[in-house]
């Protein structure tokens, strides 16, 4: 032979289960000769076995589990589609060619499948029952959890992890123990269980699993969710809390006593309230069952006092315990003060007292009817009352420091006289044989009543304190003379009022009035008629001068002047234009 064909291939060949392998086959001939025929094998139990033969531009496949699975490239190489745990073998590949003498070699295929990893947890023990799986206890090693992982190939190596920190066995403390199947598809189960003794301060930790492979030559890393443990360790220390806030509880309220203990599970917890010479009164039976919570509804001032909650652990029966004091702010004996407390009169003055029991600070607001703010403080005066003053004021009383206790007290004013008549429809403008209403309002205390004395329909009201009468009647003779009386009574007294009713024609005097005006208009209206007629006849000359004298004889010159001015016209115009020229005239032409 010339010589031997050198045949070259990737150690290892890595693929996913199920997926194509690709086997590269590379070879070089003396001389750069071609090959004749390519063989490839399998190697099972250090024997070969063919799996296809390659002629150029032809595969003939033998009759094995690959056939049919089975391609090869333009390069030569070989490729095995859906590939199964089975076919993780040594491959082999042979070169023949002319004159030479044959070449091989191997590639290692490697089949993974990636199994996730699950973890039962230790499940919490059923109320009043016992627990469903192991759970730990501090004193042993105990089962935590158990991490699985199935269907994977080949078998991957499990470790666990606390806290994020990987754990390592030591005697005593932490043990892991593993089993490793292979299920009849060749691929593999692996089952981690880790125990460990955990304490106290293990109710928080977090524990997980981690499942490592390799997987196309890289190593790889899958890792389960964190859990928890349920850690039985007995009670240490108890909590009674009053909710909601103890400084703010007030009488009508719902609060609740809240009971917590440190151990796990939790222990019987059972309520008492003190009594008189140190008994204790059991209020167990207004717990919730199990729960550790005392619900108080709507208390009140006897619902203060020291509270005491115990708790039983069963395991051990120890017995731990703990106190609170419960006070519940209120506000009692409202009272008004009315000074002086005798009938009050128009014109009187009354102080208004106002005094509560409470212990915390109070503060004091007056109210009138209509809930109108009036004053602050303990008092309340009231000077000049009337009978409008009369009215109920209330007194709230506010705990400063607690929102919402408050309490109010009411006290009636009430101002008494005989009745004070305050408006009438009077005088009242009618026609003969008209219907009309007559009105009369009054006010006073005690209540009056309002009399007429004329016959009609009457209607009675009462209107922002004062009463009120309409009395509906026809217009007579008699009732325009006479008129109506309005008469209002009470316990006090009587006060009365006459209502005057005119006849709707206009009063004589006016008629007068008015025909004076009209006469007068009409004299000062022929006046300046004649006085216009006279100018334009020239009878009234008109000058320079801008001041005239009207004289009569010389001795009486001085008692009467008369002066005309214009704005309007370019001259001034005077009467008896001729006496500003020095000339005089007999006092009968002037």
């Amino acid at each position: 032979a010339a010589g031997k064909v050198e045949v070259s291939m990737p150690p290892v060949v890595e693929v996913e289960l199920g997926e194509t392998a690709r086997i590269e086959c590379n070879f070089s001939i003396p001389g750069n000769g071609s090959y004749t025929i390519i063989n490839w094998f399998y190697v099972e139990r250090q024997s070969r076995v063919k799996l296809c033969s390659v002629l150029p531009g032809e595969l003939l496949e033998d009759d094995t589990t690959y056939k049919g699975r089975l391609s090869v490239g333009q390069d030569n190489s070989l490729s095995i589609s859906r590939v199964t745990v089975q076919d993780a073998r040594p491959i082999v590949c042979q070169v023949e060619a002319a004159d030479h003498d044959a070449g091989e070699n191997r590639t290692e295929l490697h089949v993974y499948k990636q199994g996730l990893p699950f973890v039962p947890l230790c499940l919490p023990p059923m109320p009043g029952g016992p627990s469903t799986s192991p759970c730990p206890d501090p004193s042993v090693p105990s089962q935590i959890a158990t991490c699985v992982s199935r269907n994977s190939f080949p078998p991957p190596n499990i470790i666990w992890y606390k806290n994020g920190e990987q754990l390592h066995t030591e005697e005593n403390k932490v043990k892991v123990s593993e089993t490793v199947t292979r299920e009849s598809s060749w691929l593999y189960t692996v089952s981690s269980s880790l125990f460990a003794s955990v304490t106290r301060e293990d109710r928080s930790s977090l524990f997980h699993c981690a499942v490592h492979y390799r997987l196309l030559g890289q190593q790889r890393t899958m890792e389960s969710q964190k859990v928890s443990v349920n850690v039985f360790y007995p009670a240490e220390h108890v909590t009674l809390l009053v909710l909601p806030s103890p400084a703010l509880v007030k009488e009508g309220d719902n609060v609740q006593l809240v009971c917590k203990a440190d151990g796990n599970p939790a222990p019987m917890f059972s309520f008492y309230k003190r009594e008189l010479e140190d008994s204790w009164q059991d209020l167990s039976s207004l717990a919730e069952a199990n729960s550790g919570v005392l619900n108080l509804r709507d208390v009140n001032k006897s619902s203060s006092g020291l509270y005491r909650c115990q708790a039983l652990d069963l395991d051990d029966m120890e017995q731990l315990e703990k106190d609170v004091e419960l006070v519940v702010n209120y506000i009692e004996g409202v009272s008004v003060k009315m000074e002086p407390s005798s009938p009050l009169w128009e014109g009187d003055s009354v102080r208004l007292s106002c005094s509560a029991d409470s212990p915390v600070a109070l503060d004091f607001h007056w109210r009138d009817t209509k809930g109108k703010k009036v004053a602050e403080g303990k008092q309340l005066f009231l000077s000049n009352l009337t009978f409008e003053t009369s009215s109920n004021f209330s007194c709230t009383v506010t705990a400063r420091t607690v929102p919402g206790l408050e309490k109010s007290k009411q006290v009636a004013v009430a101002v008494q006289g005989k009745p004070r008549i305050v408006s009438i429809s009077s005088p009242l403008y009618v026609r003969q044989d008209e219907v009309v209403n007559l009105t009369c309002k009054a006010i006073a205390f005690p209540r009056p009543f309002v009399q007429w004395n004329i016959n009609g329909t009457t209607h009675e009201y009462m209107e922002n304190q004062h009463i009120a009468s309409n009395l509906t009647v026809r217009v007579d003779d008699n009732l325009l003379q006479a008129g109506a009386i309005c008469r209002v009574t009470n316990a006090l007294g009587t006060s009365e009022k006459h209502i005057q009713l005119l006849d709707h024609k206009m009063p004589e005097s006016k008629g007068v009035i008015i025909v004076a005006i009209i006469v007068c208009i009409l004299v000062v209206a022929v006046l300046g008629s004649v006085i216009y007629f006279l100018h334009k006849k020239g009878k009234i000359p008109c000058g320079r001068a801008g001041k005239q004298d009207i004289t009569k004889p010389e001795a009486r010159k001085d008692k009467i002047v008369v002066e005309v001015k214009s704005d309007k016209l370019s001259e001034e115009v005077g009467l008896l234009q001729g006496a500003s020229h020095g000339e005089k005239r007999p006092a009968a032409d002037q």
